[in-house]
């Protein structure tokens, strides 16, 4: 995985790259100290993750986001922030990060979503905006979901990539490719990421 560190503090930029230098399926990519930079090193290819601050110069983390994941085949986008209010996370996800992790998480945690995002998870990190595990699950189903479709969301909402759900249902990893995408219809939502929040209920203002 070649991942691209953006951060314009340089001894934590340092420490993370220090960190993913020991991690034997990992390269570091390149490095930013802003936005616009990050973006054109994520233009010019060989970038499979991001991991991304919010508080930058020029350019916000969120912009960023948006900007790197509107881009061909973009990488994931794993936010790594000292930010952590309800609006922030709101916003990044929405922006299409795939991951929401707090400068306080561990190395073993930040080594572990880094993982999880490039395999198609989603990561919430411990201490990130607690209303998003704790906002209750709609017991009605208006969007017309299926049983075997509900699991397969509820995995999604865990942050489980297609090959995890596949293991977990016992189901082929096309056959779960396929549940995906008609979840992703029925909910009327982008990607992957917007149906594991829809799954957790509405996101308050």
């Amino acid at each position: 995985m070649r991942v691209l560190v953006v951060d314009d503090h340089p001894v934590f930029r340092d420490g993370l790259v220090a960190l993913l230098r020991t991690l034997p399926d990992v390269e570091v990519a390149g490095l930013a100290g802003d936005g616009e930079t990050a973006v054109e090193l994520v233009a010019a290819g060989g970038v499979d993750v991001v991991l991304m601050d919010l508080n930058l110069p020029g350019r916000s983390g969120i912009a960023a986001t948006a900007a790197i994941v509107a881009l061909p085949d973009p990488p994931a986008v794993l936010v790594v922030t000292m930010v952590d209010d309800d609006g922030a996370v709101a916003s990044a996800l929405r922006a299409g990060a795939r991951g929401y992790l707090l400068k306080g998480s561990t190395g073993q945690q930040i080594a572990d979503a880094v993982r999880t995002v490039a395999g198609g998870g989603v990561v919430l990190g411990p201490g990130v905006a607690t209303y998003l595990l704790t906002a209750p699950t709609p017991t009605a189903d208006p969007d017309g979901l299926t049983v075997r479709e509900r699991e397969i969301l509820s995995l999604l909402a865990e942050g489980a990539s297609n090959a995890q759900i596949a293991r977990t249902l016992g189901l082929s990893l096309k056959t779960v490719q396929n549940y995906t995408s008609r979840v992703l219809a029925k909910l009327q939502v982008a990607d992957r990421t917007q149906a594991a929040l829809r799954a957790r209920g509405p996101l308050r203002p």
